[in-house]
C-alpha cells in the first residue's frame, strides 16, 4: 500500500470563484491567475513527492492538515490561545475550497483523477509556520 507525503509551505489558499469572460459572442469560464499559480505550486511539490512513479489508478484516501497563520492584529494572549488550540481558525480560507484546490493540484500527478478519492480528511489549525501537510494513501 503506497503512501505519499509532501508539504506546501506558505499561507494556504482556497479555490477562487470561477471567472467569466466575453470573447465576441462567446462566454468563457476560467480560473483566476492566483488560483492557477497556487495549483501549479501544489503540482510541483506533488511531482517531487511522486518522483518517477506514475499516478495512482486505485482508490485513495487524502489527508490535509491546513496550518493557518495567526493574524498579526491579535494580542499576545490571543495569539497564545490560537497556537495552543484554545481558539479555532473560523476564518477564511473555507476548508472545502482549500480541499478543492489541493485535489485539483494533485490531479494527474498523485492520482489520475480526483474521482478516485473515496475518503477525505481536512483539518484547519493555527500555526506559527503556515502551510499544508498532505498525505495520500492507496486504499486496497
Amino acid at each position: 500500500m503506497m503512501q505519499i507525503h509532501f508539504q506546501v509551505e506558505g499561507e494556504p489558499r482556497g479555490k477562487g470563484r470561477p471567472r467569466f469572460g466575453r470573447f465576441g459572442k462567446f462566454t468563457r469560464v476560467y480560473t483566476d491567475k492566483q488560483t492557477q499559480d497556487y495549483e501549479t505550486l501544489i503540482k510541483s511539490f506533488a511531482a517531487a513527492a511522486m518522483g518517477s512513479t506514475d499516478p495512482l489508478e486505485t482508490a485513495v484516501s487524502v489527508f490535509l492538515y491546513v496550518r493557518l497563520p495567526v493574524p498579526q492584529s491579535y494580542s499576545k494572549k490571543r495569539t497564545e490561545a490560537c497556537l495552543s488550540g484554545l481558539e479555532k481558525p473560523c476564518k477564511k480560507p473555507d476548508i472545502d475550497n482549500v480541499a478543492k484546490t489541493y485535489l485539483d493540484g494533485m490531479n494527474g500527478v498523485i492520482f489520475k483523477d480526483d474521482i478516485q478519492v473515496i475518503d477525505l480528511h481536512v483539518k484547519k489549525v493555527y500555526s506559527a509556520v503556515p502551510g499544508v501537510d498532505v498525505m495520500v494513501m492507496e486504499v486496497k
